[in-house]
């Protein structure tokens, strides 16, 4: 695998780190912005949403763009938005910070995603894409844990100016890396590519993707009141059980990514049936402290080898919108990151209790298995139409 791609991941690394880590922040935020608790709260939504818009809007405007100018450009952006998030005493200028840093972080996503699958080549594009989201497990068990605890000790400043001496090294590492083509001028423009993407088979991948990350995200925003609430933990067992779940997400992406080159579905159809018999296993047990701990720990790999697979398979299929493929795999993962919470805010809000989240991650797996078989009987009924019709 070329050094290039784990430099990509180190910049993914404190891109998922900026993204997560508001999580611990959020009422030092306020207090010091002088904005309500869910004001401030805000600023997550806005990055979920810069996310979602970003990806397909910068690759499409960088599409002419040589791949390591891109890489820079969207990296170098994200860099400066923290430079200035961590000095403003404004939030309202910390808002549009995060607005733009979100969609400089997907359009690195979008096109890093298309750069690793392109240097590692069709054999390897699974391992190349679990080293770019396994930067984003790594957040999870290091990045926001160490961003809460800078918080805690020089306040919530010194969390973004953190995010940002770590996107330095990297800024320099792709510099030296990625090598320094020339964009192809033979490569599909924009329509192309859009066209490329109106593949029924990309389609139904890009929605099982946005599935099951809904799923996985449903249950880690609330993933500390469930091992509280419902399994009794203390809550100085959280950071411990939210590190559990990145390991195992760590491990499962790590795993996803072998297993997507060679043998994918034999990853998909078991690992997505396990993944579901976790979700609703968990939801019966989770009154059980000793079943919730090693269930944290599965199903947060589970959860992350089926997704990778399913993004590689992604960027497998669209090689005809190279760089599209890439965005729109990332648009997908943060519908899924966004939606997902919100399902499990409106179970908990309807009453249904902090068990609800793990019944909603259920349930999107279960449609993704609902969509993946609609989708395969319409396949096999066009073919076997097409089949009944005689040759003129």
């Amino acid at each position: 695998m070329p050094l290039a791609i784990y430099m990509l991941g180190l910049a993914v690394f404190a891109q998922g780190t900026s993204e997560f880590m508001l999580s611990g922040l959020v009422p030092d935020i306020a207090a010091d912005l002088h904005v309500s608790v869910p004001a401030a709260g805000a600023l997550t939504s806005a990055f979920a949403a810069g996310m979602i818009v970003g990806a397909p809007l910068m690759a499409v405007l960088s599409l002419r763009w040589p791949r390591r100018r891109a890489l820079l450009v969207f990296l170098t952006v994200f860099l400066l938005v923290h430079v200035v998030g961590a000095t403003t005493t404004s939030f309202g200028v910390l808002l549009a910070m995060r607005v733009l840093g979100a969609v400089a972080n997907a359009g690195f996503l979008a096109v890093g995603l298309a750069t690793a699958a392109a240097m590692a080549g069709p054999r390897a594009t699974g391992r190349a894409t679990s080293v770019l989201l396994g930067g984003v497990t790594l957040a999870c068990v290091v990045g926001v844990p160490a961003g809460a605890v800078l918080g805690q000790l020089w306040g919530w400043r010194s969390a973004f100016w953190a995010v940002a001496a770590v996107s330095v090294p990297a800024v320099v590492a792709i510099l030296r890396s990625v090598p320094a083509t020339a964009p192809d001028a033979a490569a599909p423009g924009a329509r192309r590519e859009l066209r490329a993407l109106r593949r029924p088979r990309l389609q139904v991948t890009l929605l099982l993707a946005a599935l099951v990350n809904g799923a996985t995200f449903c249950t880690f925003t609330y993933l500390a009141p469930v091992v509280t609430d419902v399994s009794g933990y203390g809550t100085r067992w959280v950071p411990v059980l939210l590190a559990l779940f990145g390991l195992g997400a760590f491990a499962g992406v790590t795993a996803g990514g072998r297993l997507a080159d060679t043998r994918p579905m034999r990853l998909l159809v078991p690992g997505g049936l396990a993944l579901l018999a976790g979700w609703l296993l968990f939801a019966l047990t989770a009154g059980s402290a000793v079943v919730a701990l090693p269930l944290v720990l599965v199903q947060g790999a589970l959860s992350f080898a089926v997704g990778s697979t399913l993004i590689a398979q992604v960027l497998r299929t669209a090689v005809e919108a190279p760089s599209l493929g890439g965005s729109f795999a990332t648009a997908a993962l943060n519908v899924g990151a966004a939606a997902g919470p919100l399902l499990g805010g409106a179970a908990i809000g309807a009453g249904l209790g902090y068990r609800s989240p793990l019944w909603v991650s259920a349930l999107l797996v279960a449609l993704a298995f609902a969509a993946a078989g609609a989708a395969l009987a319409v396949r096999r009924a066009g073919g076997s139409a097409r089949e009944e019709v005689p040759a003129s």
